[in-house]
C-alpha cells in the first residue's frame, strides 16, 4: 500500500489535470507540471516522490524525448533551403547569448550560463504544430518554415546539451572528435538498418494472429536497444532518446502503431514525467530567497524579448514581410519539451540551483499559454490581409 498509494495519486493527477486541460483550454502539460506542484511538498504535500515515481518520471523523460524525436522525419528537410539555416541560426544564436549573458550577470557560474543558454536556443514543436494546424497554416511557405527552424533549434540545442554533458559527466572516455564522427556512423548505420530489421520481423510474422502485437513488441525491442546502444557511445539518455525517434521517426510507416506508440508513451509515462517536474518545483523559493523574483523577471524577458527580436529581424532577413515576420516570432517563443527535459537533467546534475528550476519551469508555463494566443491572433491578420 504504501508504495502504491503515490502511484495511484500520480495516475489521478495526471486523470484529474487533463480533464481540467480540455475545459480550459490549457496545454495538458501545462496543467499536468501545476498538477505536481499543487499535490507536491510545496504545496499540499500529498505526493512525495519515491524511488517507482522517480524511475518511470525517468522513463517518461526518454519517451518524451523519443517522440520529439519520432515527430521530427528527415524528409521533412526535402525541400530545405540554405535561408533557413540562416533563420533557424539567428533565432537560436541570438538567445543562447542572451541566456548566457543574463545568466552570469545574476552570478551564476559558466556552465550554469552554458546551459540556460542551450535552453533558449530550442522552441517547442509539440506546442507550434497543433497551432499551425488550427491556424490552416501547416503547409504553407511559412509554417514549412516554421517547423524546419524548430527542429533545427532543437537538434542543435540537444547537440550542444550533450556536448556539455560529455564534459561535464563523460559516460565514456571516447575524445570528442572520435565521439561524433562514431556517432554519425551510428545514425547512418541504425537508420539503414532497422527498417530492414522490421521488414524481417513482419515476414517472419506473416499468418500469425499476433503479427501487429509483434511488430508492436519489436519496435518497442529497437527503441530500448536504440536508446542502449546510445548510451553506450557516451550520449545522455534524453539526447539518446531523442537521436533513437530519430531513428525510427521514416521506418514506422503504420499509422495504427506509431498510435499505439503514442498512446502508451502520453497516456502513462510522459505525463508522469510533468508531474514529478511539478513535485520538484519549490514555489517555497519565492519566500526564502529575496532576489528570486528578480532571477525569475530577468529570466523570463530575456528569453522573450531574444526570440521575438531574433525571429522578427531573421525573418526580415531573409524576405518575409512584416507581419509574417511577427509571426514566425511569436512561434519560436514556446518552451516546453526540450526546456523542462534540460532544466530536470541539470538540475539532478547539479548544474543549476531550484531557484533556476523554479523559474524555468514558470517560464515554460508562461510560453505555453501566451504562444498558441499570440499565433492565433496573427494567423486572423494573415488571413484577413
Amino acid at each position: 500500500m504504501v508504495d502504491f498509494y503515490p502511484f495511484f495519486l500520480i495516475v489521478f493527477s495526471g486523470v484529474l489535470f487533463s480533464m481540467l486541460s480540455i475545459r480550459t483550454h490549457i496545454p495538458w502539460a501545462v496543467m499536468l507540471v501545476v498538477g505536481g506542484i499543487i499535490f507536491g511538498p510545496s504545496f499540499l504535500g500529498f505526493i512525495e516522490i519515491n524511488p517507482t515515481i522517480d524511475f518511470i518520471g525517468q522513463v517518461g523523460l526518454i519517451f518524451l524525448m523519443f517522440m520529439a524525436g519520432l515527430e521530427t522525419r528527415v524528409s521533412q528537410f526535402k525541400d530545405f533551403k540554405t535561408s533557413l539555416l540562416l533563420l533557424a541560426f539567428i533565432n537560436g544564436f541570438v538567445p543562447f547569448l542572451v541566456g548566457f549573458g543574463a545568466v552570469l550577470l545574476l552570478g551564476y557560474e559558466l556552465i550554469t550560463a552554458l546551459i540556460v543558454g542551450i535552453i533558449f536556443i530550442s522552441s517547442s514543436v509539440a506546442v507550434v504544430i497543433p497551432s499551425l494546424e488550427i491556424s490552416g497554416l501547416l503547409n504553407t511557405k511559412l509554417g514549412q518554415s516554421v517547423i524546419i527552424t524548430t527542429v533545427l533549434q532543437d537538434i542543435s540545442s540537444l547537440v550542444l546539451l550533450s556536448l556539455l554533458l560529455q564534459s561535464v559527466s563523460p559516460v565514456t572516455e571516447v575524445p570528442l572528435y572520435v565521439f561524433y564522427p562514431v556517432l554519425l556512423g551510428v545514425l547512418i548505420a541504425l537508420r539503414l538498418l532497422i527498417p530492414k530489421l522490421r521488414v524481417w520481423v513482419v515476414k517472419i510474422a506473416t499468418g500469425s494472429p499476433d503479427l501487429f502485437q509483434l511488430e508492436f513488441r519489436s519496435t518497442f525491442l529497437m527503441l530500448i536497444g536504440t536508446v542502449i546502444a546510445f548510451e553506450l557511445l557516451g550520449l545522455h539518455p534524453i539526447v539518446a532518446g531523442f537521436f533513437s525517434g530519430l531513428v525510427l521517426a521514416d521506418s514506422i510507416k503504420s499509422k495504427v502503431l506509431k498510435e499505439k506508440i503514442k498512446t502508451i508513451s502520453y497516456g502513462v509515462f510522459i505525463p508522469t514525467f510533468f508531474i514529478v517536474v511539478g513535485l520538484r518545483t519549490d514555489i517555497g523559493v519565492f519566500k526564502d530567497i529575496g532576489n528570486v523574483y528578480s532571477v525569475l523577471a530577468l529570466i523570463i524577458f530575456s528569453l522573450v524579448s531574444a526570440k521575438y527580436l531574433s525571429g522578427f529581424i531573421a525573418a526580415r532577413i531573409v524576405g518575409f514581410n512584416k507581419l509574417e515576420s511577427s509571426f514566425f516570432a511569436v512561434t519560436s517563443l514556446p518552451q516546453l519539451s526540450t526546456t523542462l527535459a534540460t532544466a530536470f537533467v541539470a538540475f539532478n546534475l547539479g548544474l543549476i540551483d531550484e531557484v533556476l528550476l523554479t523559474s524555468l519551469v514558470i517560464l515554460s508555463i508562461v510560453t505555453v499559454l501566451i504562444s498558441p494566443m499570440l499565433i492565433r491572433t496573427h494567423s486572423d491578420r494573415l488571413k484577413n490581409s
